[in-house]
């Protein structure tokens, strides 16, 4: 499996995870929200939002043209504190967490 498969696949595993727990189903948010100049655009959008409208729309972007992966992806610190903050329970974290780093790695190749 390619490395641009293996991504595809983790990130139908994260859609996954956020539909299993229920942090899928939301609005998309208004145009004016992706132009934030914070990372995961956390002045306009929750992680979620984030995670499923940039994330990995850019990320399957990426897959769909072949295109070289990204130098650095380290999301995993962005979701964990996320998840701490919301009060998340302990299958949601480990669902979420496991997702992300997964990603995380096969960017990065750690």
């Amino acid at each position: 499996m390619s490395a641009h498969q293996e991504l595809a696949a983790a990130l139908r595993e994260l859609e996954a995870a956020m539909r299993a727990t229920d942090q899928w189903r939301m609005a998309r948010p208004e145009p004016t929200a992706f132009k934030s100049s914070l990372p995961f655009c956390t002045d306009t959008m929750d992680l979620p939002q984030w995670l499923r409208f940039v994330f990995i729309v850019r990320l399957e972007a990426l897959v769909e043209a072949g295109a070289p992966m990204p130098a650095k992806c380290d999301v995993t610190p962005a979701v964990e504190a996320w998840l701490a903050q919301s009060g998340a329970g302990g299958v949601e974290r480990l669902m979420l967490i496991q997702a992300v780093k997964t990603i995380d790695c096969l960017v990065t190749k750690k």
